[in-house]
């Protein structure tokens, strides 16, 4: 985690958001039989050929890189979802709905699952372009940023992660500013108030 002055407003780094990422689920078709595979976060498997079953990613990834099954690349990786996707970021100002890990999902599997992905070079394409739109809104909600503005649904890891300590240091900001509206400067309040008539200086009232 980077460091910052408060813990809650740290950003991640980019392996470290790819690192949550990997516990996300995919589909593997097996090419081997395997008994259960059993691990601290949980029990996957038994494995049998040729049937799909669901495992976390990293663990995907671990049993493609032996050779020991396929990943189906999730739906929302087709060509006709992620051209309508992109379609609709273009034509709307609001996010369009993707998985949280989008982003480091599709990178992963484009790095080590290549032979499994149809089309591959039209999947990155899209996914590119629609990550870069999604960014460059990402750039234009920060200009127009105010505390009452704060309504972005549908953002990915990668973009909170761009947004986090900004969004928190200037929600913080905005915080303060209406304290001190609300907070009476003492210094002008007591030259306002009227003073009490003990505490005026006294005159001598003897004749001289």
């Amino acid at each position: 985690m980077a460091g910052q002055s408060c813990s809650q407003l740290s950003l991640f780094t980019p392996d470290e958001v790819e690192f949550m990422a990997e516990d996300e689920l995919v589909e593997i078709v097996p090419n081997l039989r395997m008994d259960s595979l059993n691990f601290i976060c949980g029990d996957y498997g038994p494995f049998y050929p040729q049937i799909a079953i669901q495992v976390p990613l990293w663990l995907a990834l671990a049993l493609k890189k032996r050779g020991k099954c396929t990943i189906r690349p999730p739906q929302w990786m087709s060509i006709d979802n992620l051209t309508q996707v992109l379609e609709g970021e273009r034509e709307s100002h609001a996010f369009q709905s993707l998985p949280f890990h989008y982003v480091e999902i599709s990178r992963l599997l484009f790095d080590h699952a290549r032979d499994d992905i149809p089309e591959i070079y039209m999947v990155r394409s899209l996914v590119e372009d629609i990550r870069d739109v999604r960014f460059h809104k990402v750039e234009t909600n920060l200009e127009n940023f105010t505390a009452s503005a704060v309504t972005w649904k549908n953002m990915a890891a990668m973009e909170v992660n761009i947004i986090r300590a900004f969004s928190g240091r200037a929600l913080q900001a905005f915080y303060r500013h209406e304290n001190e509206q609300l907070i009476p400067d003492l210094d002008r309040t007591q030259d306002r108030q009227p003073q009490n008539l003990n505490d005026r200086p006294r005159r001598n009232l003897r004749p001289r």
